[in-house]
C-alpha cells in the first residue's frame, strides 16, 4: 500500500544511486570540480562578514589539510578554493606528468600532514576526497574533543572540467561564492 509504514524493504527499489558518471575512470587525468559540504550544513567553518570568509580555527585547518593534499599526492594539484562556513569549492587537477605547486599561489603551508594520514592505494578523485575528510576529521575532532563526531556530509559533488571555458567558468563561481551568500541559506 502507498504511504504505508509496513512496506519492505527492496534493495532493487531502495538503494542509493551513485550521482558518479558512470563508466568514466576516476583516476584520469583531469580537472575536477568538487563541493563538500559539512555535516548537516552546520556552520563549523567560519562566517561570512562585509563579503569575505573569516575562517575560525576548524575553517582554517580545513584549509591548511586541503592545500596538504599535494604534498602527500605527488599526481595532484589544487586550483582555485574557497573554504565557506559550511562548505569548501574546489578544483582538483589529476596530472600524472606535471605537479602544479598551490603553496606558491596561496602563501606558506602551516600544516603537512604525514604520509599515512592521507595517503591510500587508490589514486581515484574519491580515495583523495576520503584521504582529506578524513584526516581533517580527525584533526578537527581531536580540536573540539569530540571523537567519532561527523564534520562532512557523507557524499560530494563533482564535476568533470571539460575545456577551458568550463574551467574559466567554475574558478569564477568559485571566486563570486561569497558574494551569493547573502542570497542563500546560511547560518
Amino acid at each position: 500500500m502507498f504511504g504505508s509504514m509496513n512496506h519492505v524493504y527492496n534493495p532493487d527499489r531502495h538503494h542509493r544511486r551513485s550521482i558518479r558518471l558512470k563508466g568514466y575512470d576516476y583516476a584520469s587525468p583531469g580537472a575536477y570540480f568538487v563541493t563538500m559540504c559539512s555535516y548537516e550544513k552546520e556552520c563549523i567553518f567560519g562566517e561570512v562578514a562585509d563579503g569575505s570568509v573569516r575562517l575560525n580555527e576548524i575553517g582554517k585547518l580545513v584549509e591548511q589539510t586541503w592545500l596538504a593534499t599535494p604534498t602527500i599526492r605527488p599526481n595532484v594539484s589544487l586550483d582555485e578554493y574557497v573554504v565557506m562556513p559550511n562548505h569548501l569549492h574546489g578544483i582538483v587537477i589529476i596530472d600524472w606528468e606535471m605537479r602544479f605547486d598551490p603553496v606558491a599561489r596561496r602563501g606558506v603551508l602551516q600544516y603537512a600532514p604525514t604520509v599515512n594520514e592521507l595517503q591510500s592505494p587508490s589514486q581515484t578523485l574519491g580515495a583523495i576526497i576520503r584521504g582529506f575528510e578524513g584526516s581533517g576529521t580527525k584533526r578537527i575532532n581531536a580540536m573540539r574533543g569530540a571523537p567519532g563526531t561527523p564534520v562532512w556530509q557523507r557524499n560530494y559533488y563533482e564535476h568533470i572540467v571539460r575545456n577551458d571555458k568550463d574551467l574559466d567558468r567554475i574558478r569564477e563561481y568559485i571566486h563570486r561564492n561569497t558574494d551569493k551568500w547573502s542570497y542563500s541559506r546560511h547560518c
